[in-house]
């Protein structure tokens, strides 16, 4: 089994949540049932996109995206999400939080 966690900033801010409030309870329901698959292991929509990070495509709306990064085999962190629309910003911000969230795990 794999554990999900929110990446949460050194302010007490989950960017992934911030996102993720802001969707209609359909899409929320939909972006949770693609992040409970993770869970048990099923990432056949995600991709890798180098410096640490993947996206987990949901292939309905805007084409919906959410970025992890895996620490280790049974770690996943959410970072953000986002959609196509804006995705190479996304995928930028991404690479962002997960080289803060390392830096502050060395540091622990």
């Amino acid at each position: 089994m794999i554990e999900v966690r929110e990446y949460v900033d050194a302010k007490g801010r989950s960017p992934y949540r911030d996102w993720l409030v802001k969707l209609d309870a359909a899409t929320v329901a939909r972006v949770i049932a693609a992040v409970l698959r993770m869970e048990g292991g099923n990432f056949s929509t995600a991709k890798a996109l180098g410096a640490g990070i993947s996206e987990l495509r949901l292939d309905f709306g805007p084409g919906y995206r959410v970025y992890f990064g895996r620490d280790g085999e049974r770690l996943v962190v959410l970072l953000a999400g986002g959609a196509k629309k804006r995705q190479q910003a996304d995928i930028e911000a991404a690479r962002a939080l997960w080289a803060e969230y390392k830096r502050r795990k060395r540091e622990e």
